[in-house]
Parts: C-alpha cells; sequence; structure tokens
C-alpha cells in the first residue's frame, strides 16, 4: 500500500478485499468511489462484522461477486450524492444495510415483500461493502441513524438489530421467546423483547457460563446449555446460530401451536427428527434479509428500548484478526471495525 499522502493525491483508500474464498483479506489501495445516479458516496467511520461475512469467506454462500470488499454494517458520512439524491445532503450520517438494491418492480416487491426479491443485490457480496474507508451506495436503501449513539455503537444496529427485529416480529405475540446463541444479534434483541415484556430465555454453548451470565445481565430470567430443557414452555424460539441441529431441540422446547424462527442467512443441515415434534401445529419458518420498513421501525423502536449496543473494535487493516475473534466467539455482543 501507499501512503496516506500519496493515497489523498491519487485519490485512492484502503479496503479489505477477499479475492478467493477460505483465504485472508488482503489490504489494497482502491480508487475512491464517485457516486452514481441515485447514490451517495460515504467516508465511512465504521463497519460491523457479522457471521454472514464468514460465510461469504468460507464460500458457504456461493455468489460473491469475487474479488470483493465485505462488510454491510457501515456507518459513514455522505461526501458526495449522485444525480437525483434528495434524501440525504453532504455531512449526514447514514447507515447502509444488508440489503443494497431491489427491483422495486417484481411481484415480492410490489407486495411490500423486498427482502425476497429474486434481483436483489447486496451489501458486501454483489456490492462493494464497508471493509473500506470509503464506499457508495443506492440512497433509496440508506438509513438516518438515531442519534444518542457513536458510530461504532450505531453499526451494529444495520444487521444484528434490523435481522434480529425482523425474526422477533416473526415469532409472534410470544410472552416467552427463548434465544438460541448469544452474539451479536440476540444481545440487541433480548433488550427489545424486554422492552416489551417478554420473558426471555437464553440458550448457550454447553458449559458457557460466560455467555449465560451475559445474557442474565441483558434482562433473561433463564439462562442455559443448548443441550438444557428450559424450565418452562416456550412461545417462540430464535436460533441465531447456525446450527440446524438445534431446531429440533427448539421444537421441543416450544408448546403447542407456536414458531421455531431460523434467523441466519446459512445453517448447516437440519437432521431428521420424529414427526411428534412438529405436530401440534408447531411451526419453523426462515427469515430473509429485511425490507426497509423493518429498519425504519427498528431504528426507531431501538432507542425508545434503551437498546445498548456492546462492541469490540479493532482497525480496519485487522479485519483478519476481527474475524477470527468472531469465528472463536473471543468476545461478547458484537465486533466493529474503525477506520
Amino acid at each position: 500500500m501507499s501512503t496516506q499522502a500519496e493515497r489523498a493525491k491519487q485519490q485512492l483508500m484502503i479496503a479489505m478485499v477477499l479475492e478467493r474464498v477460505r483465504e485472508p483479506l488482503r489490504a489494497v489501495d482502491l480508487p475512491v468511489p464517485v457516486p452514481g445516479a441515485g447514490q451517495v458516496a460515504l467516508a465511512i467511520s465504521a463497519c460491523g462484522i457479522c457471521r454472514t461475512d464468514l460465510h461469504i469467506i468460507d464460500g458457504e454462500l456461493s455468489e460473491a461477486a469475487l474479488p470483493i470488499v465485505p462488510g454491510h454494517q457501515i456507518v459513514g458520512r455522505v461526501v458526495a450524492t449522485g444525480e437525483g439524491v434528495e434524501r440525504f445532503a453532504i455531512g449526514d450520517r447514514v447507515g447502509v444495510p444488508w440489503l443494497g438494491w431491489a427491483c422495486t418492480e417484481c411481484r415480492y416487491c410490489q407486495a411490500g415483500r423486498e427482502n425476497l426479491c429474486e434481483r436483489a443485490r447486496f451489501t458486501g457480496y454483489h456490492v462493494p461493502g464497508g471493509y473500506a474507508e470509503a464506499t457508495s451506495a443506492d440512497a433509496r436503501f440508506c438509513f438516518a441513524l438515531p442519534a444518542g449513539y457513536t458510530d461504532a455503537h450505531a453499526a451494529p444496529l444495520l444487521c444484528a438489530g434490523l435481522i434480529g427485529f425482523r425474526a422477533l416480529r416473526l415469532a409472534g405475540e410470544a410472552p416467552r421467546v427463548g434465544l438460541y446463541g448469544v452474539g451479536a444479534a440476540a444481545h440487541l434483541i433480548a433488550q427489545v423483547a424486554v422492552y416489551q415484556g417478554r420473558r426471555v430465555f437464553a440458550f448457550t454453548r454447553p458449559g458457557d457460563l460466560v455467555s449465560q451470565d451475559f445474557a442474565r445481565s441483558l434482562g433473561a430470567v433463564w439462562a442455559g446449555g443448548s443441550d438444557e430443557t428450559p424450565p418452562e414452555e416456550l412461545d417462540a424460539a430464535i436460533l441465531f446460530a447456525p446450527v440446524g441441529a438445534l431446531v429440533p431441540a427448539a421444537l421441543r422446547a416450544v408448546a403447542r401451536g407456536r414458531r421455531v424462527v431460523c434467523a441466519g442467512i446459512h445453517m448447516s443441515d437440519i437432521p431428521s427428527f420424529p414427526y411428534e415434534l412438529l405436530w401440534g401445529e408447531r411451526s419453523v419458518a426462515s427469515v430473509a434479509n429485511l425490507t426497509r420498513a423493518d429498519g425504519e421501525e427498528f431504528l426507531r423502536v431501538a432507542p425508545l428500548a434503551g437498546v445498548q449496543t456492546q462492541i469490540s473494535t479493532f482497525p480496519l487493516t485487522e479485519a483478519n484478526e476481527a474475524l477470527a475473534a468472531l469465528r472463536a466467539g473471543r468476545f461478547q455482543g458484537a465486533g466493529v471495525l474503525v477506520m
């Protein structure tokens, strides 16, 4: 890489690039993006890291537009606007989520289900993401961010928060909700659930007493291993851990007529299980992406609920170390790259 002065003169930026799956990201100099029509150009200040980034790097999500700059929990400030942009002005702080573009024309988009758009493009997967000093994004799919959160603390709201919130909504009216996997998403949605008057039951890796204590600090009334039976029947269960074997475990834990929601974009295979676990009008659902309406509602609710993000920060050029820490579960809450 060139020096900072040389990069500025040549209008270059540092970006962490995935060139081939199952290989470390590489720090390279790339041209600073120029916004096209309908886009905003952003100077990035923070970008959350996400397990989806690991799925992309590991090749478990196979449609990445390689080489690609990962990252889809981007916080930045507008430095330039393209033709036709009216939502944001230079200097505005905005967030860029996973859903980077949808066609707005297909039957899903027309029905308000743009999260299912078959032509959708995703940030850090199909279009360049936020593991960089700058990016450009479709202004229609960016969010204004609530005051009261620093840039680094706002970043996890943009995926861990948004996807978790959609999962909680799909769980329905569930006074007793189980959260499997106490990571970035669960640590935010547990707080929303408590605010809504629900009782939270948290499930961690067996023996992970640190994460169980963390869950209790967030308001969980019970915390135990994923191999344990909760003290009460659940009205819903949300699986944030991408472990298919947890589906039958969660079905055993929920009451008749209740739902198990799989919140990840990728999950290991679900093992066979006896039909009696599903019988009694239990159901299993998945969460796919997000809609802009989800985002607007969650970003309104989060400050009302007093949602606080617990973060561990890493410099941009230590993205590989940050991802390794996420993979190994070496921090509680969310990891964030800061520029």
